[in-house]
């Protein structure tokens, strides 16, 4: 009797963990059940893969959905859709919203919440604060909880930690590995009386400079060294950081965003005045060489998009007063698919960087590669697909990308979660069923 699978996905070039190869997948019961699967295999539902690229389900492990927050710029709903329009089939949310999630009873809230709404699955950041310290060997351990979040600078209210001493509490409370916003907050404030309003923008990259960025991460180094707490920075900026982290292999993982890969100042605030502006600043062409050298070597193991939207009316503010920030869970795989049609890294290596580094930085159970047993999540694209990111693509209702009119050649035709197609050539399909992913504590 022929084998019989609930999804077959044929015809397409499979990214697996061993290499590139022709190779049809067969799922049953939301995972993976069969790579390499007989001519005369049935199935309840077959995608034709001819022509395309099969990837393992790829991860954003940096957004901010802003919810709670304002509806009107960001939502679990409104964020999770553009993620699966853009080829996403999971993404990690950041914990600063309005309120944080800093405690059990929001951290509840958010995990209910989620599996109601979310188009894709979803790990969840918890808060680190100064008065939260011993409840983090908890949180840190819930349903869906991806990593603590630390603000060593650059946030508001209690959501930050920027002193040593309590940095060491944090890094003493639990074990599971610490993602870290790393700019040195002292020398933050004790440069921004340098600025007035109306300065150029391009000021944004000179009061948050690379020594602030350094500071932070050198100071992260030497207390996770102390305390032996594995580290994670995020969206590392400077050639600098890239090159010591190198020595710091042992207790901590990288990550760079696409805006440092893609956007370079000053064109950047020169073209985008506050639609350019984002923490850390996106900065000059030697920090883009150098995380491109991050990428080639081995030294980044994540890439995020840090989405982070805000109103269309706010960015057209003067600087500072311009919030920092961008989107861009939508444009992120365009964009990297861009690159490596570029030449600048192969279809392998970004899948390292969007699947299977994920998976390994935060203990993802089940998800980051074409294996069987894992989850049938698959992100298909088409190489050779060319197209123009425009606004009227973007859902997120602040509506804006700082990457619209780029000409792209490789987009995300298709977007499968656990078996499921949730999105085919930009149509949205079916009804909201993201769950928590899972992770390994």
């Amino acid at each position: 009797m022929a084998e019989h699978f609930d999804l077959l996905i044929r015809n397409g070039t499979c990214v697996l963990p061993w290499g590139m190869e022709a190779a049809d997948i067969g799922v049953r019961n939301g995972r993976i059940a069969a790579i390499g699967v007989p001519a005369g295999a049935t199935a309840g539902e077959t995608i034709d893969a001819t022509g395309l690229h099969v990837l393992p389900g790829l991860i954003d492990p940096h957004v901010h959905l802003r919810d709670p927050g304002d509806a009107a710029v960001e939502t679990i709903p409104t964020g999770t859709k553009g993620a699966i329009l853009g080829g996403f089939t999971a993404v990690f949310d950041m914990p600063n919203t309005t309120p944080s999630i800093v405690d059990v009873e929001k951290l509840a809230w958010k995990q209910g919440y989620v599996e109601q709404v979310a188009w894709c699955d979803m790990g969840l950041y918890v808060g680190g604060t100064k008065t939260n310290i011993p409840e983090l060997v908890d949180l840190e351990l819930g349903k869906g909880v991806c990593a603590v979040k630390i603000f060593a600078g650059s946030s508001t209210g209690d959501l930050m930690v920027e002193d040593d001493e309590n940095l060491e509490k944090v890094m003493r409370s639990g074990r599971r590995r610490i993602a870290y916003h790393s700019e040195d907050e002292y020398r933050l404030q004790a440069r921004k009386g340098m600025f007035k309003s109306g300065d150029p923008y391009s000021n944004h990259m000179v009061w948050r400079d690379e020594e602030a960025a350094f500071l932070g991460t050198r100071r992260l180094m030497a207390l996770a060294t102390k305390t032996g707490r594995l580290a994670h920075i995020l969206h590392v900026s400077t050639a600098e950081e890239l090159d010591y982290l190198q020595d710091y292999r042992d207790i901590c993982t990288v990550e760079v965003l696409v805006n440092h890969l893609t956007q370079v100042a000053p064109d950047v605030y020169d073209r985008l005045k506050g639609f350019g502006v984002m923490n850390p600043p996106i900065r000059g062409q030697r920090h883009m060489d150098a995380s491109w050298e991050a990428i080639r070597n081995g030294t980044v193991d994540t890439v995020g998009s840090d989405h982070a939207p805000h109103p269309r009316a706010r960015k057209l503010l003067p600087w500072p007063e311009c919030p920092a920030g961008l989107t861009g869970v939508q444009t992120l795989v365009p964009l990297m698919l861009n690159h490596v049609n570029a030449g600048r890294l192969s279809l392998p290596r970004m899948v390292d960087l969007m699947s299977a580094g994920p998976a390994r930085v935060y203990g993802v159970v089940g998800k980051g590669r074409l294996a069987a047993g894992y989850d049938a999540d698959f992100t298909l694209v088409d190489m050779k697909r060319q197209r123009r990111i425009e606004e009227s693509w973007i859902v997120s209702p602040s509506g804006w990308t700082p990457f619209a009119g780029m000409d792209i050649t490789g987009w995300p035709m298709a977007t499968i979660i656990r078996g499921r197609a949730v999105m085919r050539e930009d149509e949205v399909l079916g009804t909201p069923t993201g769950r928590l992913v899972r992770f390994a504590g």
